[in-house]
C-alpha cells in the first residue's frame, strides 16, 4: 500500500513532465480529447438518471454511454424518442447544443492542422552538404531581408537558420533557403554547413546573438562572423565572444543623418569615400533656396562650372543612378557626385542656399535617444552649431517638450533653422512631427529616420526631403562586412564602385560605348599603369590593359561585366 502510493506523485509527475514536451497542437489535441471524454461521461451519467428518473424506462450505463455518442456524432441518434417528461427534453435539447459544438471545434484542432500540413511543405532540418561560400543568418528579422537583398544582387548564396516553425515555413514557401533550427545550438549550426560558409550574420538580440557567436565559434573557428547589437556597451562582450565585425546600427544611422549636414564627403556610414588619385565620392544635399533647386541636370552647370561629375540622385526616397540631362533637381534632394575635393566644395557653396548662413541653432535635432546622440556627437566634432529637443529633460538638452507642438519648435528656433534632424524612436511619432515642421517651416530641410522601411514613403510624403530606416542601414553595414570584396574600391550603401577589367572598351571611347545608356554605369577613373585618369570625360579612349574604375547598382555593374567583358 505504501508502495503504491509512494510512486503514485512520481507518475504524474511523469505524466506532466510527458505533457510538457509535447508540442502545441498535441498539446491542444489532447486538451480537446480530454475534454470530449468528459462530455461523454456526464452526458451518459445524466441521461443514464434522467431515464430513470423521469421518464420510468431505465438504462444502463453502456447504453446510456452509446446513446451520448450516437447524438454527439448523429449516427443512429432517436432509438429511445419519443421523451415525454419536459426535463428530458430539456436534456436532449441541451446535449445537442453540446454536441455541435464539440464538432465544431474539432475543425481548428484536427482538420485544420491536417490541411496546412499537407498542403505545405516540409521544411528542411539541414543544408544541402554540396552548398558552400554562402552566409548564414540567424535568423529572419526586417533586418536580415536588407542584407539578403544585398546577397541576392551580388549573386552571393545564404540559408536562414530559423527556429520558429511558422516562420520557417513562410520562408521556405517564399523560395528562399532555410533550415529549421536553433541558431544558439551547435548541431544546427553544423547542419547549416557553417564550417564552409562564407560567414555568419546574427541579429536576434543582444544576448541571443552573443550566445549564437559563442556556437559559431565551437563550430568553425575561422569564418567571419557578424553580429549586431541594439545597446553599444554590450559591443565588447560579443568581441570577446569571438564576433569579427559587431555593429552598431542605432549610431551609425545618426551618423548618417549627421554626415547630411556636416560634410559633404559621404560613402554610406564608413565615410570612406577615396576612389584615387585624390577622387572622392561625395553626397551633397540640395538646399531649398539653391540655384540648383528645381533646376534640370542639363542646365545646373554642375559639371561646367565645378569639374563634378553627377553619378545618382536621391529624390522622394528613391535613388537613381546615372539620372538623365533631363533629370530635375528639386529641392531636398541629395546629389552622389565624384571629384577632387576641390570640386567638391565648389559643388556644395552651389548647393546651399544663398540667402541665410550658418548661425547658432539653425540645425535643430529632435530626440535624444541612442540615434539623436550618436547626431550630435557628430555635429559637436563638425563645430556645427545645433539645438537639442526632446521630451524629457536629460542632459544635453536644450529644449524640453513635444516635438508635434508648433510652441516646442518655435522655442527651439524653428524660424532661423536651416535643417531639422527627427530622431525620434516611433515611426508614427515622426510622420506627424514631419508635418509639423513642414507646416511651420516650408523651406527648411527635414532628415529623418524610420524604424521600418515600410514607413519610408510615407514620412517622404509627410514632407521630409531625406529619410534613413533602420532596417536598411544594418543591411547596407552588413553587406559592407560580408560582401569584401578586393575589386570593390567604395559603397554609398546604394551603389558600389568597383575596379574592372574591360576588353570590350579597348580601343574605344567613353561616348562611343553608351556605357550609362546601355548599363547604368559610370566610368569614374581609368587605370593605366602607375596613371590614373581622374578627369574622364565622353572623350577619354580606353586602352588595352587599362582598368576602369566604374560605379552603379550591384545589377548595373553585373551588366557592365556581361556587356563589355
Amino acid at each position: 500500500m505504501d508502495r503504491n502510493t509512494g510512486h503514485t506523485p512520481q507518475m504524474v509527475l511523469r505524466y506532466v513532465q510527458s505533457f510538457r514536451r509535447l508540442d502545441q497542437w498535441q498539446r491542444r489535441a489532447v486538451g480537446y480529447l480530454g475534454v470530449v471524454f468528459a462530455a461523454l461521461v456526464l452526458t451518459a451519467l445524466g441521461y443514464q438518471w434522467g431515464m430513470t428518473t423521469y421518464e420510468g424506462r431505465p438504462r444502463t450505463f453502456l447504453d446510456s454511454l452509446q446513446f451520448a455518442v450516437e447524438m454527439f456524432t448523429t449516427t443512429g441518434f432517436g432509438g429511445d424518442a419519443p421523451w415525454t417528461s419536459p426535463q428530458m427534453q430539456l436534456f436532449i435539447t441541451v446535449a445537442d447544443l453540446l454536441g455541435m459544438v464539440l464538432l465544431v471545434g474539432a475543425l481548428p484542432v484536427f482538420v485544420g492542422p491536417f490541411v496546412e500540413t499537407v498542403l505545405s511543405s516540409d521544411v528542411p532540418r539541414e543544408l544541402d552538404s554540396s552548398l558552400s561560400g554562402h552566409v548564414v543568418v540567424c535568423s529572419d528579422t526586417t533586418r536580415a531581408q536588407e542584407l539578403i537583398r544585398d546577397l541576392d544582387s551580388h549573386g552571393v548564396p545564404y540559408v536562414f537558420v530559423e527556429p520558429d516553425e511558422q516562420r520557417a515555413a513562410e520562408l521556405h514557401g517564399r523560395g528562399q533557403t532555410v533550415i529549421q533550427g536553433d541558431p544558439e545550438a551547435t548541431a544546427d549550426l553544423a547542419a547549416a554547413n557553417l564550417p564552409t560558409a562564407r560567414a555568419l550574420f546574427a541579429d536576434v538580440s543582444d544576448r541571443t546573438d552573443a550566445s549564437i557567436v559563442l556556437a559559431a565559434r565551437e563550430v568553425a573557428a575561422d569564418v567571419p562572423v557578424v553580429s549586431v547589437v541594439e545597446d553599444p556597451d554590450a559591443a565588447a562582450y560579443h568581441q570577446l565572444a569571438g564576433a569579427d565585425h559587431v555593429l552598431t546600427p542605432r549610431v551609425a544611422l545618426g551618423e548618417a543623418l549627421a554626415g547630411k549636414v556636416t560634410t559633404v564627403e559621404r560613402a554610406g556610414v564608413d565615410k570612406t569615400a577615396a576612389i584615387g588619385d585624390g577622387v572622392r565620392l561625395a553626397e551633397v544635399s540640395i538646399r531649398h533656396g539653391s540655384r540648383l533647386a528645381g533646376a534640370r541636370l542639363a542646365d545646373s552647370g554642375i559639371r561646367e562650372e565645378t569639374g563634378a561629375t553627377v553619378v545618382g540622385l536621391w529624390t522622394a526616397g528613391e535613388f537613381h543612378p546615372a539620372p538623365s540631362p533631363d533629370t530635375r533637381l528639386p529641392a531636398g534632394s541629395v546629389l552622389l557626385v565624384s571629384g577632387h575635393a576641390r570640386q567638391l566644395d565648389r559643388l556644395s557653396d552651389t548647393a546651399r542656399s544663398p540667402i541665410r548662413e550658418f548661425q547658432t541653432g539653425e540645425t535643430i535635432v529632435v530626440g535624444y535617444g541612442q540615434v539623436g546622440r550618436a547626431v550630435a556627437a557628430e555635429l559637436d566634432e563638425a563645430g556645427v552649431p545645433h539645438t537639442i529637443v526632446d521630451c524629457e529633460n536629460h542632459e544635453g538638452v536644450d529644449v524640453v517638450g513635444d516635438a508635434t507642438d508648433t510652441e516646442t519648435l518655435t522655442a527651439a528656433g524653428i524660424d532661423e533653422a536651416a535643417t531639422v534632424i527627427l530622431a525620434l524612436p516611433d515611426d508614427t511619432t515622426t510622420e506627424f512631427a514631419t508635418l509639423v515642421v513642414r507646416d511651420a517651416a516650408p523651406r527648411t530641410q527635414i532628415l529623418a529616420r524610420v524604424e521600418d522601411n515600410s514607413n519610408v514613403s510615407k514620412t517622404h510624403r509627410a514632407g521630409a526631403d531625406y529619410v534613413l530606416s533602420l532596417a536598411s542601414v544594418t543591411g547596407r553595414l552588413s553587406a559592407s562586412r560580408l560582401l569584401d570584396d578586393e575589386d570593390t574600391v567604395a559603397s554609398t550603401g546604394y551603389v558600389d564602385v568597383v575596379r574592372v577589367t574591360a576588353p570590350g572598351l579597348a580601343g574605344r571611347t567613353i561616348g562611343d560605348a553608351a556605357i550609362r545608356e546601355r548599363t547604368g554605369c559610370t566610368v569614374v577613373a581609368v587605370e593605366r599603369g602607375d596613371e590614373v585618369i581622374s578627369d574622364v570625360t565622353p572623350e577619354t579612349t580606353v586602352e588595352h590593359g587599362d582598368e576602369v574604375v566604374v560605379l552603379g547598382t550591384p545589377e548595373a555593374i553585373q551588366s557592365f561585366e556581361e556587356t563589355f567583358q
